[in-house]
């Protein structure tokens, strides 16, 4: 069966609209780019590295509110002590892999103070998982270059998925992982707002895994879909961006980092204990100009405003993990392993052997 989004299939998650994409790129001014690594020689490659730029890349010199949250913190998010001072998000968002975090952190200043978008030091978010079942991670084949392509290419409207980007090699419950994302459109007594959630997908347990509140993994065992290792590890990771036009403040947007783990859960996710599950979450509905020198005009929601805000991101953050799902393909890599993808076809059969309705 071809692959798709979870839509495609005819299951809906929730009951709050998609955006026009269905993607974290429906918040207005998001922009997402990958670039993607994947050869056999010299040495395997099945990485990259995925780019979420807001502002329409000028983060830089328009910052964001934004906040943090580790679930289960056995991984790596950098730059998070200044934005938890601050509240503060000043750079675009990179994520790739473990072993590159020093790599694209790097080629992340060096854009930054290339392109004029900063002229003092800085401090950029780079957040990882790992991809050394799939890749050759002790090569360490992404490049400055890549990263800069990454930026370069970031835009607006679909967002590709699956094995893509930074998840390239990633496994998600013990079935082909990678990105994903998904979109709400919220109706609040404060104004209506888009809410969006990108996912890079490495973690998990098949037995664990739901769809809709169904099951799926367990009615689909090894000797029908192998796994990708023997006995699966307790060692895996989910990096989880959730981002919002909502005039939030970095308080606000803490509590919508923290209400991530509530899709991540209904997907059958429980933050194993070496795990690195980490979420971060901004919030564009408030300007703040690098080195402004006169006084802001915020703006706020008030906190019991927030609650269809909190509904649609478990709604957002559950759909995007299983967007990663359906969408990457069957992958062999280094050393000869595999990664199957999550069969389709299977997914259809055990949703209507729970009765569920498919549009």
């Amino acid at each position: 069966m071809t692959r798709a989004r979870l839509r495609d299939l005819g299951i809906t998650i929730g009951t709050y609209p998609a955006g026009p994409n269905n993607a974290i790129t429906d918040v207005p001014g998001v922009w997402v780019g990958h670039t993607t690594l994947i050869h056999d020689g010299p040495r395997i490659a099945r990485t990259g590295v995925t780019v979420i730029a807001p502002r329409e890349g000028n983060i830089w010199k328009d910052n964001a509110f934004a906040g943090f949250h580790s679930f289960n913190g056995c991984g790596e998010m950098t730059g998070m002590h200044w934005l938890t001072e601050s509240g503060l998000l000043c750079s675009p968002i990179a994520i790739t892999n473990t072993h590159q975090v020093g790599l694209v952190h790097e080629a992340m200043v060096s854009y930054g103070h290339e392109r004029g978008h900063t002229d003092i030091g800085a401090l950029p978010v780079v957040a990882e998982t790992w991809d050394g079942w799939l890749n050759d991670a002790d090569a360490h084949q992404l490049t400055k270059e890549h990263v800069y392509a990454a930026l370069d290419n970031a835009a607006p409207g679909l967002v590709a998925e699956g094995c893509v980007g930074g998840g390239t090699g990633m496994i998600c419950n013990d079935f082909k992982g990678g990105i994903g994302t998904s979109s709400r459109v919220v109706e609040t007594k404060s104004g209506t707002y888009t809410i969006g959630a990108l996912v890079q997908a490495n973690h998990g347990d098949r037995n664990l895994f739901r769809i809709d509140g169904v099951p799926v993994g367990r009615e689909i065992p090894a000797t029908h879909t192998p796994m990708p290792w023997g006995e699966a590890p307790d060692t895996s990771s989910i990096i989880i961006i959730v981002a919002t036009d909502a005039p939030l403040i970095p308080t606000q947007c803490n509590r919508l980092a923290q209400r991530a783990t509530v899709g991540l859960a209904r997907t059958g996710g429980i933050g194993h204990n070496g795990s690195g599950d980490i979420f971060l979450a901004f919030a564009t509905g408030n300007h703040f100009a690098d080195h402004g020198e006169s006084l802001y005009d915020l703006k706020m929601m008030p906190h019991h405003h927030l609650n269809e805000i909190f509904e649609a991101e478990a709604e957002v953050v559950e759909e995007a993990i299983l967007n990663v799902l359906t969408a990457a393909e069957t992958t062999t890599g280094f050393k000869g392993r595999t990664a199957h993808a999550l069969p389709l076809e299977e997914v259809r059969r055990v949703m209507e052997k729970y009765n569920r309705k498919l549009l």
